[in-house]
Parts: C-alpha cells; structure tokens; sequence
C-alpha cells in the first residue's frame, strides 16, 4: 500500500460510516480504495486492476469514463448547473428526458416524475398510490403486496417493502402494511418433488389468497423486481409474472415493475416486464439511467393514475411532494445522453449476445463441487455456493464462505458481490467475449481456492 494510499485508507477509517458493512470489522480491515476506472475495469490506488463484475452496484451499463457523458455533464453545468421543478417551473434536460423516457418505455406508461435514487422512487410509489386512492374515495385501500427476498430500497417506506432481514433488523420495520410473499426461487423454496409448473401454482394460489384473507378493497398494488437481484439473482419460474399479472387485474390491484436493476436493457431486452411478459401500471427506473454517472432515477406510470393524482391537485391546490434535486438538469442531460449511447451502440443487443455467452460459460462451472445453482437471464447471475450439493444444504453459518470467494476475488482481480452464499455477476452492457471468457476463467480460479479454503475450515 503507498503512502498515499494508506492515508486515505486512515481518513476513511476515522471519519465514515460505510452502508452495507460490518463498521468494526471495517475499523481493522479498511477500505479497498478505487482511483479511476476504464471501460469495464476499476483501479485502486497501488494501480492494480479489477473487472468491475458487478458494474459498481448492478449500474454502470456504458462503462467507467465515457468521454460522451463526461461531456453532457460539462456543458449543463456550464449552460444550467441547477435548477428546480417546483410550482410550473422546468428546464429541457428533464422535459426531453421525460419525452423519451416514455418513447422507450412499454404503451401506456406517459408520465414521469423524477427523483435521485431508487430508494426515493420506491418511497414516493407508495406515496403516489395512496394519495390516488384517497382522491378516489378509497382511504382503506393502501396495502402493498412484496416478496421475501426482494429488494426496493432503504428508506422507510421502500426498506418496507423489501423484504430482506438485515434491512428491517433493528430499524423498526416495516412500518407500511405490507405482506411479503413466498419468494419466486425454485431451487430453495420449492417443496420436495415439486416441479416448476407446480412451485409456481402454490404461488400464484398463496398470492390470491392473501388478497382474499386481506380484501381485495384494502390492497393497493404489487411491487416486484422482474428478476429479484440483489436479493440473490433469482429469475422467476414460467408463468409467474403472466399469473401475478391477472390477479392484479382481476382484483384491481396496481402493478409496480421495480426496473431499477433490470431495465434499459441488463436482461438483454428493453425492460424486465418485456422481458417476462408483462405489462405494468407504475414502473421504476434509476442505476442505469445514467449509467450512475449522477444520482438519478424515475417513474413512469399511466395515465389512469396521473389523471386521478391530478385532478386531486386541482381540487386541494397542489401535489405536496418532491425534491430539490427532482429532475435536476445535469442528471437528466446525463441521463438522456447515456440513453442515446445505450440505442445508437446496441448495448441491448450486445447484452443479449454476451449474456448467453456468459450464462453458457458459467453454467460449465456449475459441476464444481461447491455449486448448488448457477442462474441468471442477460448480463445478470448467480452463483449460489452449498456445503452438499446434492441435499442443496446451505453453509453454517450462511455467508462466510461468500465473503471468502468476494476477498478471493480482489486478489483474482474481479470485483463481484456476494449475497449471502450466492456470488453475483453484472458487468457492464459494453463487455466483450474476451471481457466475458476472462470472467469466468477468474471466476473458476475464485471456486478452486474458495473450495480449498472451506476444505481446510472444515465447513463442508
């Protein structure tokens, strides 16, 4: 470690709290700290090089250091550095990003309202809903439907909805009435002998009856990730979205696609629902909007909402939320021109070739004794680690071998996140077959000596 590296590694120690990190254990290890980034690599301060295989946190789709979004951001902050969206005011970064936002969205979602991040969307969904419902003369129907193992984001609101432990543990939540589901994983949460068709029948059976138990008229809307991915890279059994799809339009209940990891194109389709087959009323967007060059994120909903949201604005004399940064015009300029680079390069597509070349190759390591499942759909996957492949018995405790593979990996020089016990893969949409090969050669290498490691730990 060089001096200055050391010296930022101190400050940071002495002066941060780091999310999603054991604080104390962080106090003696440090940080690994990242000076720059190249395409689909990210350096630390000693230089040494890693492929970013998460793409930072399932976001950067264009690559690290676009000269093209370099440049948007420039010239808004030189034309416009800030400006608000606050009472009739507007700027034409976020008046064009909204025009094509819905040009590339599914039909029948025309509006959009902006905020910085995931989180804050999800948050301000639940607020949207229930300010709809009120304006209808519906005050009792404002309870969500989630799933275990989901994932919507940390505020009080959206970490509601998600429906991970460590994201409610000692926080007090959730604090929204919301029933979470049986997660869509076959593999772990199918019934002995039970097939796919099967798995997802209880499931769909499960969902109609809560919302029998619970009363259609007090159920405002279903939340989901197309495929679940920072919950542990889970796509959905055949026929499930199809089959929540109906319930929801059965029993008028919304229907949110949380798109924030899956859209623009990671699936190697447009947006997860197309991918799956669905059609949503309220979807959210962010992380790949701007490729995370600046905070951004959006919802884009239809116009049967914004027809009931606004004609309550009209009747009480406004819509009382938002944020000072909602629609700020370097976002949205970033945005937009990370939206042209992803259509005019074809990254959709290229997400679509190098994902099956991906799948295909990490699919081959999933005869290693360690694997219990390899998953996944386009430039997104899984691999779940077990300490006997053929009960599918999870290590004891869960985690551990996971955070060896993750630090195994650093030295490998392939930066993943590890979820548990499962090792997770989302590079960036630019990646190439030699990006793709050089992946799961490094991920083989991080099996092997994660093997011989919980061989010597006696763990399996």
């Amino acid at each position: 470690m060089t001096k200055l590296s050391n010296s930022l590694a101190q400050a940071d120690i002495s002066t941060a709290l780091h999310p999603y990190t054991n604080a104390r254990r962080h106090e003696e290890k440090g940080p690994l700290v990242i000076e720059r980034g190249e395409g689909v690599h990210v350096f630390d301060t000693t230089g040494k090089r890693y492929i970013e295989g998460l793409a930072g946190l399932w976001s950067v789709g264009v690559g690290f250091s676009e000269p093209r979004l370099v440049e948007a951001a420039h010239r808004q902050m030189q034309a416009l550095p800030y400006y608000h969206s606050f009472a009739h005011k507007a700027h034409e970064p976020s008046i064009r990003l909204a025009e094509k936002l819905i040009e590339m969205t599914p039909q029948g979602l025309d509006r959009v309202f902006f905020t910085s991040s995931g989180s804050e969307a999800n948050d301000t969904v639940v607020k949207l809903v229930w300010y709809m419902n009120n304006a209808l003369g519906r005050p009792e129907k404002k309870k969500f439907l989630a799933r275990t193992k989901g994932y919507h984001g940390i505020t009080v609101a959206s970490g509601s909805l998600t429906g991970l432990p460590y994201n409610h543990m000692d926080f007090d939540l959730p604090v929204i009435p919301v029933s979470h589901l049986t997660c869509p994983h076959h593999y772990r949460f199918g019934h002995e002998g039970e097939s796919e068709a099967e798995f997802t029948a209880r499931l769909l059976a499960e969902a109609e009856e809560v919302i029998e138990r619970e009363g259609p008229e007090t159920i405002a809307a279903f939340i989901g990730e197309p495929l679940m991915a920072a919950g542990g890279v889970m796509p959905p059994p055949e026929g499930y979205w199809k089959g929540i799809e109906a319930l929801c339009r059965k029993h008028d209940i919304l229907l949110v696609s949380d798109e924030v990891i899956c859209g623009f194109g990671r699936l190697g389709s447009s947006f997860g629902c197309v991918h799956y087959g669905f059609t949503p009323d309220i979807m959210v967007t962010s992380k790949q909007l701007t490729s995370s060059y600046m905070p951004l994120a959006a919802i884009v909903f239809s116009e049967k909402v914004y027809d009931a949201i606004a004609d309550n604005t009209a009747r009480i004399g406004t819509f009382g939320h938002g944020f000072t940064a909602s629609g700020h015009p370097v976002a949205t300029a970033v945005g937009l021109e990370n939206l042209r680079i992803i259509e005019e390069r074809d990254l959709i597509g290229n997400a679509a070739r190098m994902g099956a070349r991906m799948q295909e190759g990490l699919r081959r390591l999933g005869d290693h004794p360690l694997v219990g499942e390899v998953r996944g759909a386009g430039l997104i996957a899984g691999l779940e680690l077990v300490a006997d492949k053929a009960t599918k018995r999870p290590f004891d405790p869960i985690g551990k071998a996971g955070l060896m593979a993750f630090e195994i990996g650093h030295e490998e020089g392939l930066i993943i996140r590890n979820v548990g016990d499962t090792l997770a893969l989302c590079p960036p949409m630019i990646v190439t077959e030699d990006d793709i090969d050089e992946i799961v050669d490094k991920m083989g290498r991080i099996l092997e000596r994660t093997a011989d490691w919980v061989a010597q730990e006696g763990l399996a």
